[in-house]
């Protein structure tokens, strides 16, 4: 079943007072969390979303080191591994211009960012992505705090889909899902009447142009949640949905990442929600955890040489400059050691997902899983169990255990 079709299930069993899912898409931020989300799927026998953005997978490996089609075939891989065929949806997250940290740190003209975005929409497509964010939001050209108007976010809107729809045609592929909209306040479509502009325009343009086949699966809005605010706010999920349902959408939430009750998700007309830091931050303790037990362990065998873990991923995060993107006003121009030790914990934590990949951290890693291997048979696994087991508490929140069974019935 590919993911339009399962969404238009999700939609029948919602408007038929069946069942209330919500659909959930990790951010495959590093091997161990795709691994883990893999696992997931299979052990709950229930379909699984990667919400890849550009930073994480492009064209030029992102931190992950993987394009598009190296990313779908580690999907594959890890499926293998666990036996799985069940649907696994690699899904493309906020595909748009400026936003991927190099267009702006090389000054990308606005024309540069858009022939990127759609060179990145064409190998998703051709790699077999099953949902496309589309999210022209953001205009470095503006003057800062000045979103882009709602009708030129619009307006881009339909190129890009357009451009997909061209690709996926001339592939000869099946037809894709789409999500539009952001949650994120320079988007300006945290106003609801806005919100409201936007998917009229949409709505209206798409349909003179023929282009309502792509119509988006989902809506992505302000639902209370940000990168600082773990706070689900019922009342704004369940406008959006009531605004996107008579259209044949649901409502998708980012920055899922540990919110508090997440079983109101489904409740409130949520049909998709985004986790991924809170699984870094779950892949870190792991380590950290194995750290510990590497520090017991060099007490009794003086022969080995301690992998220095810890200090290598800080300095590693600290080097990258990374951290800098998430200073709050107040931080601006501080030196990472002057800020205060629990925001230098949150950032190293946060920021951990852009140097897995680094060398140094990469043969940290190796030297302390094999100074562990005296003690445990997999240390890989266990840092991948962690992951898996905060995962487990959305399967249970979003309705999604067994969830293929419940599909294969004849409702």
């Amino acid at each position: 079943m590919n993911l339009k079709a399962l969404i238009r299930k999700i939609i029948y069993w919602r408007e038929s007072g069946k069942r209330r899912v919500t659909l959930l898409a990790v951010c495959p931020n590093s091997p161990a969390v795709l691994e883990a989300a893999v696992r997931c799927a299979s052990q709950h026998n229930t379909p699984m979303l990667f919400a890849a953005t550009l930073n994480q997978v492009d064209r030029d490996g992102g931190y992950t080191t993987w394009t598009p089609a190296d990313f779908v075939y580690q999907i594959c891989t890890f499926a293998a591994k666990y036996s799985w065929n069940g649907p696994l949806y690699p899904c493309l997250d906020h595909g748009g211009p400026w936003l991927k940290d190099i267009h702006t740190s090389e000054n990308m003209s606005y024309d540069q960012t858009m022939q990127e975005v759609k060179q990145t929409l064409t190998a998703c497509i051709e790699a077999g992505y099953q949902l496309l964010h589309i999210d022209p939001t953001v205009d470095r050209r503006l003057p800062a705090g000045q979103p882009v108007p709602i009708e030129r976010v619009a307006a881009r809107t339909i190129e890009l889909i357009s451009h997909a729809e061209n690709v996926r045609t001339r592939c000869d592929l099946a037809p894709i899902a789409y999500e539009v909209g952001t949650e994120e306040v320079h988007g300006g479509l945290v106003d609801f009447g806005k919100f409201q502009a936007f998917l009229a325009n949409l709505r209206s343009s798409m349909t003179s142009l023929k282009l309502m086949d792509a119509w988006p699966a989902f809506f992505v809005a302000q639902v209370g949640t940000d990168l600082h605010t773990t706070t689900f706010n019922p009342a704004a999920a369940n406008r959006i949905y009531t605004a996107v349902a008579p259209t044949g959408a649901l409502a998708k939430g980012h920055y899922t990442d540990w919110v508090e009750g997440p079983e109101q998700y489904p409740q409130c007309g949520m049909g998709g929600a985004n986790v991924g830091p809170e699984f870094t931050t779950e892949e870190v303790h792991a380590l950290q955890a194995l750290c510990e037990n590497e520090t017991e362990l060099l007490q009794g065998q003086p022969q080995l040489t301690a992998s220095n873990f810890l200090e290598t991923l800080e300095q590693a995060v600290i080097v990258s400059q990374r951290w800098k993107k998430w200073l709050l006003p107040n931080e601006k121009n501080k030196n990472f050691a002057d800020l205060e030790l629990r925001r230098q914990v949150w950032l190293i934590e946060t920021g951990a997902r852009y140097v897995w990949t680094e060398p140094t951290v990469k043969a940290a890693r190796q030297t302390l899983y094999e100074n562990l291997s005296s003690v445990m048979s997999d240390p890989q696994s266990y840092v991948v169990d962690r992951i898996v087991a905060v995962m487990e508490k959305y399967i249970r929140a979003f309705n999604l255990q067994d969830l293929l069974a419940k599909l294969e019935e004849n409702d």
